[in-house]
């Protein structure tokens, strides 16, 4: 009997991996599936192939780091994307469908919320980590 907890105890332990590189599914049901590797915008593209049957409600959570302007610009059609400053200090820029511009100064704690179907992209001059939790569903990138 005792064994028998042990092994069920370890079969909890599981090994840690990094959000930066390694994307998770928030998906239906409560659902937590850890993804491949992020290796660049064609990752979009076989995650909706994984994922596609939850629709608007799954959702990438990731974390990046970056120090410099972003050189395109992304939209997500089917939901909303919350960004999170989490180190440094960034400028998250956002164009809405009738071509107007706004930005926010974020910091570490600050959030701001992209809404479905605008075009988003992001400044900083200097070290910068951001949590985003995104519905992927329909991503699109264009040239900055």
């Amino acid at each position: 009997m005792a064994s028998e907890g042990l092994r069920a105890d370890r079969a909890l332990v599981v090994e840690g991996r990094s959000l930066f590189t390694y994307p998770i599914h928030l998906g239906l049901g409560g659902k937590a599936v850890p993804q491949p590797e992020f290796t660049g915008m064609e990752w979009y593209e076989d995650y909706i192939r994984r994922h596609g049957e939850d629709g608007a409600e799954g959702r990438i959570v990731s974390l990046s780091r970056f120090e410099a302007p972003w050189t395109s610009w992304e939209m997500h059609p089917s939901g909303e994307e919350v960004v999170c400053c989490i180190q440094g200090h960034m400028t998250l820029r956002q164009q809405v469908p009738d071509g107007a511009e706004r930005s926010a100064e974020l910091g570490p704690g600050d959030y701001v919320v992209n809404p479905p179907g605008v075009w988003h992209t992001a400044d900083a001059d200097g070290p910068v980590v951001a949590l985003f939790i995104t519905v992927g569903e329909g991503t699109t990138h264009k040239p900055r």
